[in-house]
């Protein structure tokens, strides 16, 4: 798709990362190393919560910021880096996903205790349920029930989750991310709302665990 001269001008103007990838693209390497020291720790845990393994995840943000130092020469400023930069991730994302599925490794979210622990992506989820825990959870406690309500999502209701709740992007952007469109993405979000209440309001209330199999996707 064209980008026009006004739009990346806009984009250029009010995006500092902009300015920074538009520096990379001229082989500034003081500008890539600061893109990376952003963003590097945000696209790993991102990577993590959607192929649910950390050193599998740490070797495809590698890989995610190999592409966007290969693509500079071709970048032109469309919307947000973070957004061109998600873009990037998600299909990186899929197709690690696709290999692990053709290998029969189908179990991609990860169960294991404290993989996700000290995240904002903790309390983000209670937030995007709409719940407010009615008992007080300990950090430990609170990361294990929010790792088994993510479980429950699919993958597109997990990005979607994740872009919205932990790195603030609209409906416009994740939309852009995922090829969807702004209404499909306020339609996925809302389901996704529905099944994190569905798993995490036994718990919140009353400490009931339920299998994340049980949400409905």
């Amino acid at each position: 798709m064209a980008i026009s001269e006004t739009t990346a001008a806009r984009y250029t103007a009010q995006d500092p990362d902009v300015r920074l990838m538009l520096r990379v693209q001229q082989d500034d390497a003081d500008a890539f190393e600061e893109l990376m020291l952003r963003y590097q720790d945000r696209v790993v845990s991102l990577m993590t919560h959607l192929v649910g393994k950390r050193d599998l995840a740490e070797d495809l943000a590698q890989e995610i910021f190999m592409r966007v130092y290969r693509s500079r020469k071709r970048y032109v400023p469309g919307s947000k880096f973070s957004t061109w930069l998600y873009t990037i991730a998600n299909n990186v994302a899929s197709n690690s996903r696709r290999s692990l599925a053709r290998r029969h490794e189908v179990n991609l979210v990860a169960q294991e205790s404290g993989e996700f622990t000290g995240n904002p992506l903790d309390q983000a989820a209670v937030a995007a349920s709409g719940l407010m825990p009615t008992r007080l959870l300990d950090k430990a406690e609170l990361s294990q029930v929010v790792q088994l309500a993510v479980a429950a999502l699919n993958d597109r209701q997990r990005l979607a989750v994740l872009l919205n709740k932990f790195e603030h992007l609209g409906y416009e952007e994740i939309a852009e991310v995922m090829e969807l469109t702004p209404a499909a993405v306020k339609s996925l979000l809302s389901r996704a709302r529905a099944n994190l209440r569905q798993v995490l309001e036994p718990y919140l209330e009353q400490g009931t665990k339920v299998n994340a199999g049980e949400a409905d996707k």
